[in-house]
């Protein structure tokens, strides 16, 4: 599972995506969700406009002072798209997850017990609540169902994470059995519990295909700290250009804004 994780992680489609996005992402009205991005994209802008104009402030600047200002520019860029790059990797696994998960839904086949013994075979998607499924050792679970038949281990590492196979037999803690799990050893009758669109699956799709989500309390403190350490910057930096002009001192702009 840990090789097939890295693969996916590096999947051509996924970085390409997230290079894209990356670039994309340098739209200020994006960034200004993101404060502390923001104020280094204005300090990139600017550092830029220093490179191109370098005399726009000093005119007694030169090429030196301009290859400063291009090198500083530079950076604060790299700082951007890295930060672009590594937000854009993550929604692009996330995309990749939720068309697997469909994926899942879509592709699995069911056999469905009939009440005259006949068998069926139906699309995971198709299954209503009180249907009666028979898996064998390899196959998915087609959907959520509880376990009336049978004892077998089954492999839930796609929903938990877990590695190692769980026992499932009806009654008791273990009867449960989730959509998109794999039966790894001999067979299980199912009554699927779930109604259409109210399974496990769905709803995992739901939440990751939900790009927004709230944020926890430790999330919203670290970023009201960045948010206020930021502003001090601000502030440090806004007075330092002033007061170095008053006594005579030369630091150029760019420097102050690295």
């Amino acid at each position: 599972m840990e090789t097939a994780s890295k693969k996916f992680f590096i999947t051509h489609d996924i970085m390409k995506s997230a290079i894209l996005g990356a670039f994309k992402k340098f739209n200020p009205v994006y960034m200004i969700k993101n404060p502390v991005m923001f104020v280094v994209e204005i300090g990139f802008i600017f550092v830029l406009l220093l490179t191109v104009f370098p005399t726009m402030f000093d005119s007694e600047a030169g090429g030196e002072e301009r290859l400063y200002n291009a090198i500083v520019a530079f950076v604060l860029f790299i700082t951007i798209l890295f930060a672009n790059f590594a937000e854009s990797i993550a929604e692009g696994r996330g995309k990749a997850q939720v068309q697997t998960l469909k994926k899942t839904k879509t592709v699995t086949q069911a056999c469905v017990l009939l009440p005259d013994g006949s068998e069926v075979m139906k699309q995971a998607e198709e299954l209503t609540k009180g249907d009666i499924v028979l898996v064998q050792a390899g196959e998915v679970i087609p959907n959520d169902g509880e376990v009336i038949e049978g004892i077998a281990t089954v492999d839930e590492s796609a929903i938990t994470g877990e590695s190692a196979p769980v026992v499932k037999e009806r009654g008791g803690d273990f009867s449960s059995v989730t959509g998109g799990t794999t039966v790894t050893s001999d067979w299980l009758k199912i009554e699927i519990t779930s109604l259409p669109g109210e399974s496990f699956l769905d709803k995992m799709i739901t939440l990751i295909e939900g790009a927004s989500r709230k944020k926890t309390p430790n999330e919203i403190a670290l970023n009201t700290l960045l948010v206020s350490l930021t502003i001090i910057f601000l502030l440090v930096v806004v007075t330092l250009y002033p007061m170095t002009t008053y006594l005579n001192l030369h630091i150029s702009i760019a420097t102050l804004i690295a």
